[in-house]
């Protein structure tokens, strides 16, 4: 056992899971952290790479093997972390995929693009909720963060007040430069996921978010990051310092809501 808050992130070698990292690493509050990553030399390497960029912190990573649509890799991970640890304060599910290019691709059909984006983005995070729960009950302040998506707000759809391709000519199929349709589909039914979870665990006393970190240059879906840059796209690290803000208190009076890197609560 620690003193140390044991935080865990899933897909945390790259993108916002990494910058997470860095920011739990830069805090002036010590923690554990458990990179998961669904490769072990991947997982390493990162680490590897955060002691140059943080060389003086008070807090450790540890790599942990996860592949979130892996069952049998789920529980080989909490198997580890139980024997080694006892117990998982800040449960952040960060892994998340979107898969349309492949689809443009001709590597999916519109039938795997679905099941394979609500695989990782939905399923794989419930899975692994469920599955590391009784560590989460082990702590005295537990807290579950799910990674979603200002494309998850049917409210800032239907209004339009969320950025939109232009409206495609009449006629099907549809040809399109970009389809978000599943992406989409998927982190709004994460948040759906987030309050049903957040209701179960109140008797509990398990804090629970979703979390919008924004439009961020991290290279999901495969898109040219020049390209999003151009469409108002920030650093990642904007998003791992707000992760690392909601872990550390900044957003209790907002549990069981999407809370948005700008400030405020996502409308659903």
């Amino acid at each position: 056992m620690t003193d140390s808050k044991i935080v865990f992130i899933t897909g945390a070698n790259t993108g916002i899971g990494y910058e997470t990292v860095r920011a739990l690493l830069q805090s002036d509050r010590r923690y554990l952290i458990l990179l998961g990553s669904r490769s072990l030399a991947k997982g390493k390497a990162a680490i590897e790479t955060l002691k140059t960029e943080v060389p003086d912190s008070t807090s450790t990573v540890h790599p942990i093997v996860i592949d979130v649509v892996s069952d049998n890799s789920i529980e080989a991970a909490f198997a580890g972390v139980e024997a080694r640890w006892g117990r998982v304060d800040t449960l952040i599910n960060n892994a998340g995929a979107e898969f349309s290019w492949e689809f443009k691709a001709g590597k999916l059909t519109r039938r795997e693009l679905m099941n394979k984006t609500f695989d990782v983005n939905v399923s794989g995070a419930y899975i692994v909720t469920e599955t590391f729960m009784p560590l989460l009950l082990r702590s005295s302040d537990a807290r579950i963060i799910f990674i979603s998506s200002g494309q998850a707000s049917l409210t800032a759809f239907s209004n339009e007040t969320m950025r939109l391709p232009p409206l495609p000519a009449a006629g099907w199929p549809k040809e399109m430069a970009h389809d978000a349709t599943a992406y989409r589909s998927a982190k709004s039914a994460l948040n759906m996921m987030m309050l049903n979870i957040s209701r179960m665990l109140r008797n509990d006393k398990v804090k629970v978010w979703g979390v919008s970190p924004g439009l961020l240059k991290t290279g999901l879906g495969n898109m040219d990051r020049a390209m999003v840059e151009k469409m108002g796209a920030k650093d990642p690290s904007v998003g791992g310092i707000f992760i690392k803000d909601v872990v550390e208190g900044v957003k209790d009076e907002d549990v069981e809501k999407v809370v948005h890197a700008e400030g405020h609560v996502q409308d659903w």
